[in-house]
């Protein structure tokens, strides 16, 4: 069984798939967690039924079973089934959102599972035969709708057939996050990359990509290895992909072969925890001069070359009693934010190789309740680099077949930007 239930703990939607979850067994998974205020299990076991919960803004999504099911595959479920609700509701889900669209919502839920077994979460496909406005059916969509049975239960159900566009082009974006640690002696005391790579696809009829990486398997399954280790080849880590990959493909030769869905979608994600490209260098130094003063100076230095930062900020933590701070500094705009005890220094942009210094003196506010010394919380950074892949990353080809034989064009484009990147102080 499927429930909803908003933070008062009401039932706002119950779908029963099989007879062997009530709905009053909803009423105990209620009295126990969300009424506790303390911190529980998103797994728990009431009247011999175990109940797997996540909550998206207001909501609570529950999913209910007396089987011994797999609870990774009933959190992806629940994860999916609210980014289908968000693709239908403008991108967000809340209560109010479930109240207006009650009919809409249990035609989802038929159509998602089927007896207690997940069917299609594929919000584009789902949009080809569930719509929120009723349309007039026309002999086109009547094509469309007999054609939908083959690709819910086919070998390709995240693409229909028959897709045609005046103009065949493929964008790649390689997406990083770049997480830091560095200790206040500038040791580098963590350090890895989180990305992801998101493709737009607008190709006609039913192609097959096939796109390589300069990861260090595949290149020395084809033998591109040289003998020392400067070939530019990286390890990736826990490696995700899109449904539509062949894993088969993968296991075997290290090949990204799939036929992509129409339109956007995140076709892996990887982590990447050895030789790191860090875009910026960190030198902070912050004196204490009695009680009453400090005296802060950071140096910022891009270790990136022909590319340009854009949008930098640095956050570095001043005491909660500072009154009054003063700052020097060439490029951007320092200021000091008392919300968040922090000298907020932004730059529009970064040129590579660049060195930028902030100098400020800091007067505090004497008060006999300061009794604890300052923590000294560590220095973080927003940015975001153009055409830069912080973990070395690489996209060596991509190749498009179909049985037309057209030209595509392709575009390939690559950011880093912030995870956390910390330096303490």
């Amino acid at each position: 069984a499927i429930y909803l239930i908003n933070l008062k703990g009401e039932v706002i939607i119950y779908r029963s798939y099989r007879d062997d979850v009530s709905r009053a067994a909803a009423d105990a998974f209620r009295m126990q967690v969300l009424a506790a205020k303390e911190f529980r299990s998103p797994v728990q076991v009431y009247e011999k039924a175990s109940f797997f919960h996540i909550r998206s803004s207001n909501v609570y999504l529950v999913a209910a079973t007396r089987e011994n099911v797999n609870a990774a595959m009933v959190f992806e479920f629940l994860f999916q089934l609210v980014g289908v609700f968000k693709s239908y509701f403008g991108g967000t889900f809340e209560e109010e959102a479930v109240r207006e669209n009650f009919p809409f919502i249990y035609e989802l839920l038929d159509e998602v599972m089927d007896f207690g077994y997940p069917q299609t979460c594929c919000a584009d496909l789902l949009k080809t035969f569930i719509m929120q406005d009723g349309q007039a059916m026309n002999p086109a969509a009547f094509k469309v709708a007999t054609s939908i049975a083959p690709q819910v239960t086919g070998a390709v159900p995240w693409r229909r057939e028959g897709i045609r566009h005046p103009k065949n082009e493929v964008y790649l974006d390689v997406i990083e996050n770049v997480n830091v640690l560095v200790s206040n002696k500038g040791t580098v005391l963590r350090s890895d990359v989180t990305g992801e790579i998101v493709m737009k696809t607008f190709l006609t009829g039913m192609p097959e990509c096939k796109f390589g990486l300069n990861d260090k398997v595949m290149m020395e399954t084809e033998g591109k290895r040289q003998k020392d280790s400067t070939d530019g080849s990286i390890e990736m880590e826990d490696v995700s992909f899109h449904q539509c990959v062949k894993l088969g493909k993968f296991d075997s030769d290290r090949a990204v072969t799939f036929i992509p869905p129409d339109g956007e979608f995140v076709l892996m994600k990887y982590r990447v925890s050895d030789s790191i490209n860090l875009p910026f260098h960190i030198s902070p130094v912050v004196k204490e001069l009695g009680r009453t003063r400090l005296e802060v100076n950071v140096k910022i230095r891009a270790n990136y070359k022909s590319v340009e930062g854009i949008n930098v900020i640095v956050r570095i933590p001043l005491p909660p009693n500072t009154a009054k701070c003063t700052t020097t500094t060439v490029a951007g705009k320092a200021k000091y934010e008392p919300e968040t005890s922090e000298l907020v220094w932004r730059i529009r942009k970064f040129p590579g190789e660049k060195e930028f210094t902030l100098s400020g003196e800091v007067e505090m506010a004497a008060r006999i309740e300061d009794k604890k010394a300052w923590s000294r919380p560590p220095i973080s950074m927003e940015f975001q680099v153009p055409m830069l892949a912080a973990s070395g990353l690489h996209v060596r080809f991509l190749k498009i077949t179909e049985k037309s034989n057209y030209n595509t064009i392709k575009w390939v484009r690559y950011v880093s930007r912030n995870g956390q990147y910390l330096h303490r102080i």
